[in-house]
């Protein structure tokens, strides 16, 4: 009951944000035509509308992930061949999402647990690129087309460059100290949560990602903002329209350096399609900074040699540049 209240309360609120936005920027008596009206217009809407619509998902999906614990995604994962285990790796990496400070624990989990490397890749690019908190926002924000062109490419994405990463077999470019847990499976507990179990685990996944990633938020919609009120139409078409071949891997590097997550993203991506910008463009943007991000290079440093993590950024680079070049020639 206190659940259904809650999510009553959160309609009811969420309702009405465009009166409230609209008062806030009354308030600051400012043109509301002006680009400084409609850069605050735009962050005074957007912020709790994200940070409404982040709460709802990541509660939503913590109940579901209650389900898809890392040591039964482990366990699903362990011994599946290439091909049928990238799919399924990539599919699990939706409702899985890790972060980057996740991402050497699981992938020692998953090599020690047998699953094979190019399976691996394809879960760690999957969750946190193709996870519940981009695709719900995606969908609250610029529509369910966009979310599922999003979700179709991403897990194309993570699905071929494990594909691939695993018909190389270079499993001996892994860290020593990783080959060796090679094989070294472990007993798994068995989980027995109730509905109740389940909702505490989505308040939890609530405070733990909300709590974290607000602040990355914020300064997405503060960037979403800025380009929203002062970056001319004319000229972002120009840069990041479909016309400019050289968008797309401009956009790539400009993302891979970037540290940010899905949800960071959402509001800069929302005001990048507003102006015109072409939307293969955008999403190979997001796909960089989410997936090719130099944190995390960083940290997965520790169990990947140079030459893999090279080859990793190589492969996945490929197929966003695949994603960019042919959405923006079939379909802006």
């Amino acid at each position: 009951m206190g659940t259904i209240v809650a999510l009553l309360i959160w309609g009811a609120i969420y309702s009405q944000l465009i009166p409230f936005s609209d008062l806030l920027v009354a308030l600051v008596a400012v043109d509301h035509d002006s680009p400084l009206g409609e850069a605050l217009s735009f962050f005074a809407y957007d912020t709790p509308k994200v940070l409404m619509l982040l709460t709802l998902v990541v509660f939503a999906m913590g109940v579901v992930r209650s389900f898809f614990s890392a040591e039964k995604t482990r366990a699903l994962l362990a011994g599946r061949r290439e091909g049928a285990g990238n799919i399924l790796a990539a599919a699990l990496g939706i409702f899985t999402p890790f972060c980057s400070c996740s991402a050497v624990p699981m992938f020692i989990g998953f090599v020690s647990a047998g699953v094979p490397l190019g399976v691996t890749f394809s879960f760690l690019i999957s969750a946190p690129m193709v996870n519940e908190v981009a695709l719900g926002l995606l969908f609250g924000l610029v529509g369910w087309k966009v979310a599922l062109t999003y979700l179709a490419f991403g897990l194309f994405v993570a699905i071929a460059a494990g594909w691939v990463i695993g018909k190389l077999h270079l499993e001996g470019w892994l860290e020593e100290w990783v080959r060796n847990l090679r094989g070294n499976v472990a007993e798994l507990p068995q989980e027995s949560l109730t509905a109740v179990d389940r909702i505490q685990a989505g308040l939890e996944a609530v405070r733990d990602i909300v709590g974290k990633v607000w602040p990355w938020i914020i300064m997405g919609i503060a960037a979403g903002a800025f380009i929203h009120g002062y970056v001319p139409s004319d000229l972002l078409a120009s840069v990041m329209g479909r016309g400019a071949w050289w968008s797309v891997p401009a956009a790539i590097v400009i993302g891979i350096p970037m540290y940010s997550n899905a949800a960071g993203t959402i509001p800069v991506v929302q005001a990048l399609l507003a102006k015109g910008a072409a939307l293969g463009t955008v999403l190979a943007f997001m796909m960089s900074v989410i997936a090719l991000s130099l944190p995390e290079m960083i940290i997965l440093r520790k169990v990947l040699s140079l030459k893999l993590i090279a080859v990793f950024i190589g492969v996945v680079a490929t197929g966003i540049l695949a994603v960019g070049f042919l959405f923006n020639a079939f379909f802006s």
